[in-house]
């Protein structure tokens, strides 16, 4: 668990390494850009947007191989971690042979751990709702009130309207 959490460390870390030089130029243009307009008192929206649009786009391309080498070695660690680390730690991992039966049960059960029905059951149950038990149907009944309960929205409605309904 604990390399787990370093690994999304690391992951949120090169997501900040790779998009802070850009987000920077667009905050520092945009501070430029907008000193000058408050100085010449010039207010037209798409001024402060081209030097933007330039300056990342130049950002972008200046720092392509280093963001490239970047994410290439954070796939080289998560790659070497999913393949060789957690492979080899035997509490988290399941054989082959493990996998395939926990995974046919789990195709033989529904969401309530009962076995499906076949194409040719549910042609005969057509128009019942599949996998619908008595005990899995949920009770509409009200729950009981205290006496320091809250009114709910309906009940604060009625009030507020005066009982008008």
């Amino acid at each position: 668990m604990d390399l787990m959490l370093e690994h999304i460390g690391k992951g949120f870390f090169t997501m900040l390494l790779i998009a802070m030089p850009a987000v920077l130029t667009a905050a520092s243009i945009g501070l430029v850009v907008g000193i000058l307009q408050a100085v010449t008192q010039v207010q037209e929206q798409t001024i402060a947007a081209a030097p933007k649009v330039l300056g990342v786009f130049l950002v972008i391309i200046l720092m392509g191989p280093f963001s490239t080498n970047t994410l290439m070695e954070y796939f080289k660690r998560a790659a070497n971690i999913a393949f060789e680390i957690v492979p080899k730690d035997e509490v988290m991992v399941l054989s082959g042979e493990e996998f395939y039966q926990y995974k046919n049960e789990l195709n033989e059960k529904n969401y309530y751990g009962e076995k499906t029905m076949d194409i040719d059951e549910m042609m005969r149950n057509a128009g019942k709702t599949p996998f619908a038990g008595a005990k899995y149907k949920e009770s509409v009944q009200k729950p009981p009130r205290s006496s320091t309960a809250q009114p709910n929205l309906l009940e604060k409605e009625h009030i507020f309207s005066g009982g008008k309904d």
